[in-house]
Order: structure tokens, then C-alpha cells, then sequence
């Protein structure tokens, strides 16, 4: 049974989400009051993000752990609270809080702009955490809107570096096509059924003779296909996934790192969440209109396209930026294969998968970062005899990429053995072959992560090159996040445990 909470008793469930606004609009006026420059900035600012992000952090765990499994809907049904929320919304926090932890005194971001650099992270994050909870389709668009405005922003931050620039361009034309064709879908859903929440939805598809078949029928199945589009952009599935490349090499490697797993990881929440809440059987993509649509097929060809385009790519990357953004795509058709297993065990994977890949591609690009700061480049020649110096880097660099392709003992193994499971657990044809195509993509992943393993022990570097030095922000990120990526990979019990529980969503 689910408990519906009044507006104003409404605020308290938001506390995490307050907590970040107030940062940030701290955050702004603190930068306008400096007229110059100062260090005070470098370490004021980066401390109150963090301090923020964990006490909001700190705040959904004490919260999670007093849960009695009942859903709450708050803000008249605008937000759900469950344990899917939670867990996600936990995440969020834990990767804002690391990825500040990463811009502490990175070339990248300009003195003079990091109060409203972090500021935007805040409003960001306080952007992903209600489009995890979002019950409402005008609460989806309103909080997708809110994250895409400050990407856009953050991506186009570097104004010393081109690229940069550029890059916030196409991430904005990109951006608002996908937007545009996401709300033309939601306003055909409105009218043909008066009603936007996802619950009223659900009830109007699943209804007996709910539209008549034809006309009104197949605009149905447009209109529900044109949100997933929305969804698609976000999570950087083919064919919407255009933007990425561009905006992960033009942007403050910093934020890059939050780029490719915080809008994801709120991507997949809703899109879980959407699913779920629009189709008659829990955790089914079964439909009950009268246009026989297969949905399992459809997901499952953008799963298959985006695993292999995008380790198709990456085999001819030189950029590291570039080559982690068409693995992020890769990971993006890995994740899908969850959501088309669907019900319980593919919602856990999904889960799953997104908190192990969150700490393996945080730590790959905070090795990214560090070796940027020293050498200047993030290209493939500038990891050639890393493994000399910076031994330290280069380890927790092998570690991230045989996690990235799934090899044990690490916990990427772990994340696709639950995303296969579920998919072999229907022992449907289309899922067998969707599986057998997500393990040959693994196999093809391992040659271009291998290049990087070559490239730090097996060539020679520039003898002059100076020493990468591991005792910085970026070094403490990668050590950081090297340590669960093993540990998680053994003992894993207590991921699948909090998985398992987040597989609850209101309905």
C-alpha cells in the first residue's frame, strides 16, 4: 500500500535535494562576493560540495535504513519514494561528492569560475536525484531539463580550450531535438488520455478497449516511443548517442568523469521507472493495446547497436577521452540487456551494474586526469611507459580497464554475470542471442582496453618525460575507487543484497 504525503510535509522527504540548492545558491554568492581571485576559493568551495553531497548522502542512508518497504508518493504523486529511489539517488550523491573531490586543483576549471562551477554540480545533482523519483511526466521533463542545462553549461566551461566550446554546441543542438521530440510525445499521451502521471497512465493502457485500435492506437505507441527517445539521449544509447564523443573530449575531464555516470545512471532510473509504471505486468514490456508491438525486440536491437557500435569505434580511439566515451555507449547497450530482462532480476542487474560501472569509469577517468595534469595530453602516446613512471597509476589503471571489460576478480565481472543471468533466465531465442552478442562485444572490448595496457608496459616513453605524480586529488580519486572495484569483485554479497532490495518501485 502506498502512503500519499501532503506538500508541505512533503519538504522533509527532500531534505538531500534542499541541501544541494542551498549549496548552491551559497556557492554563487560567495563567488559574486569575491571580486579576485584567491586560494581560499580553491579549497572553500570544493569543501562545502563535498560536505553537501556527503551529508546528503549520510542523510538517504540513515533514511534507507529506518524503510518499512512501504512507497510514499509526495508532492500530490509529482515524486515516488522507494527503494529504487533511494539506492539511486545514494549513488548520485556518493558520485557528485567524488567528482568534486576530482576538480580540486584541475587546470581545467578557471580560478575565477569554480564557486559557479560547483554550484551548477549542486543544482545538477539536485536535478538527477528527482528525476530518479519522478512519478509525473511534466516532473521527468522539468528534472531532465534541469540536468541538461547545467551539462550544457559545464561542458562548454573550458573557454581557454576550443574544444570545449564546441563541444557544448553540438551537446545543445543534440539536446534539444531529443527534448523537443520527448515533450511532442508526452503532450500525444496527454491527449489522448488526459493524464500525465505515470500511475494514471498505466491504468488508461491497461484498461480493457482503453483506445480503439488504429489511429489512435498506433499515435499510442508513437508517443510512448518518442519519450523513450528522451530517455535514449540520456543514457547514450544509438542512435542518440551523437553528442558524447564530442562533449566527453570537450569537457573538464572533471566533469566528464560525472558526465558518464550520473546522467546515466538518473537515465536508466526513469527509464525503469517509466517501464514499469506504463505497462500492465510488473517489470514486463508486454503490451495491452491493440498494435502488437515486440518492445523486448525493439529495446533489445538499441542494446545490440549501442554494445556494438560503440567497441566498433573505440578500436580506432587515440584519444582516451574519446575511446572511454564510446565505451560508456557500449556500457550503455550492456545496461539495456536489463532492462529488456525485465521483473526483478533485471532491474537488480541494472542496479547492479550501474554502482560497479560507477566506480570503475570514475576511476579510469580520475587516471585520465592525472596524467593530463602532468603531461598535457590525453592521448594514447602519452601513456606509453607509464607503467615506469607512475607505477601506482598504471596499476589502478589495469585494474579499471579489465573491470570495464568484465574479466575477474574484479566487480565488472560480477555486474555482467547478473546482466547475462537475467537474460538467460527467460531462455527466450531473442535472449540468447542477445546475450551471445553482449559476450563477443566483451571479447572486442578487451582489445582496445589492452592497447592501454600495451602502451603503459610493453613501449618505451619520452626518457625526458617528467614523473606522473600520484599524490594529488586525481591520484586519491583512482586509489579510491581501485579499492571497492576489487573488493566488490570477491565479495560482492552485499551489493547484490542492496540490488536486490532497490527492485522496488511504486507502481
Amino acid at each position: 500500500m502506498n502512503t500519499a504525503i501532503d506538500s508541505v510535509s512533503s519538504f522533509l522527504f527532500v531534505t538531500p535535494e534542499l541541501l544541494l540548492c542551498g549549496a548552491a545558491v551559497v556557492l554563487f554568492l560567495l563567488s559574486a562576493a569575491a571580486r579576485h581571485p584567491s586560494p581560499w576559493q580553491g579549497i572553500v568551495f570544493p569543501l562545502l560540495a563535498i560536505g553537501t553531497s556527503l551529508a546528503a548522502l549520510a542523510w538517504l542512508i540513515w533514511y534507507g535504513m529506518g524503510w518499512q518497504g512501504q512507497g510514499i508518493l509526495i508532492f500530490d504523486g509529482l515524486v515516488a519514494l522507494d527503494p529504487m529511489g533511494l539506492v539511486f539517488r545514494a549513488l548520485i550523491m556518493g558520485v557528485v561528492a567524488v567528482a568534486v573531490m576530482l576538480s580540486v586543483g584541475s587546470p581545467e576549471l578557471p580560478k575565477s569560475q569554480r564557486g559557479e562551477y560547483h554550484g551548477l554540480l549542486m543544482v545538477m545533482a539536485a536535478g538527477m536525484s528527482f528525476l530518479v523519483g519522478a512519478n509525473h511526466l511534466l516532473m521527468i521533463y522539468v528534472a531532465m531539463e534541469t540536468v541538461s542545462l547545467c551539462s550544457y553549461l559545464l561542458v562548454g566551461w573550458n573557454q581557454a580550450k576550443p574544444r570545449s566550446g564546441e563541444a557544448g554546441l553540438k551537446y545543445v543542438l543534440y539536446g534539444g531535438v531529443a527534448s523537443g521530440i520527448m515533450l511532442f510525445g508526452m503532450s500525444l499521451l496527454f491527449g489522448l488520455f488526459g493524464d500525465l502521471s505515470l500511475p494514471g497512465l498505466h491504468k488508461a493502457l491497461a484498461a480493457p478497449d482503453a483506445i480503439p485500435a488504429g489511429a489512435a492506437s498506433w499515435t499510442a505507441w508513437i508517443a510512448v516511443s518518442f519519450v523513450l527517445v528522451g530517455f535514449g539521449f540520456k543514457v547514450t544509447a544509438v542512435p542518440f548517442h551523437m553528442w558524447s564523443p564530442d562533449a566527453y573530449e570537450g569537457a573538464p575531464t572533471p566533469f566528464t568523469a560525472l558526465l558518464s555516470v550520473g546522467p546515466k545512471a538518473a537515465g536508466f532510473a526513469v527509464m525503469l521507472r517509466f517501464l514499469w509504471g506504463i505497462f500492465a505486468e510488473p517489470g514486463s514490456l508486454q503490451e495491452t493495446l491493440a498494435v502488437d508491438l515486440p518492445w523486448e525486440i525493439i529495446i533489445g536491437v538499441l542494446a545490440a547497436l549501442s554494445m556494438t557500435l560503440g567497441n566498433l569505434v573505440a578500436l580506432v580511439q587515440n584519444n582516451l577521452k574519446r575511446m572511454l566515451a564510446y565505451s560508456s555507449i557500449a556500457h550503455a547497450g550492456y545496461i539495456l540487456m536489463g532492462v529488456v530482462a525485465g521483473g526483478h532480476d533485471g532491474f537488480e542487474s541494472v542496479t547492479l551494474y550501474m554502482g560497479i560501472y560507477a566506480m570503475m569509469n570514475l576511476g579510469a577517468f580520475a587516471v585520465v586526469a592525472a596524467v593530463a595534469r602532468s603531461t598535457g595530453s590525453e592521448d594514447m602516446s602519452a601513456y606509453r611507459g607509464l607503467g615506469k613512471r607512475a607505477p601506482w597509476l598504471a596499476l589502478v589503471m589495469v585494474i579499471f580497464l579489465l573491470s570495464l571489460t568484465g574479466l575477474p576478480p574484479t566487480a565488472g565481472f560480477i555486474g555482467k554475470l547478473y546482466l547475462f543471468a537475467a537474460l538467460l533466465a527467460h531462455g527466450g531465442t531473442w535472449y540468447l542471442i542477445l546475450a551471445g552478442l553482449g559476450i563477443a562485444n566483451s571479447v572486442i572490448a578487451l582489445y582496445y582496453y589492452a592497447r592501454v595496457m600495451k602502451a603503459m608496459y610493453l613501449e618505451q616513453g619520452d626518457p625526458d618525460a617528467k614523473p606522473v605524480p600520484a599524490l594529488n586529488a586525481a591520484g586519491l580519486v583512482a586509489g579510491m575507487m581501485a579499492l571497492p572495484t576489487l573488493i566488490f569483485g570477491i565479495f560482492f554479497q552485499p551489493l547484490a543484497v542492496l540490488a536486490s532490495w532497490s527492485a522496488q518501485i511504486i507502481r
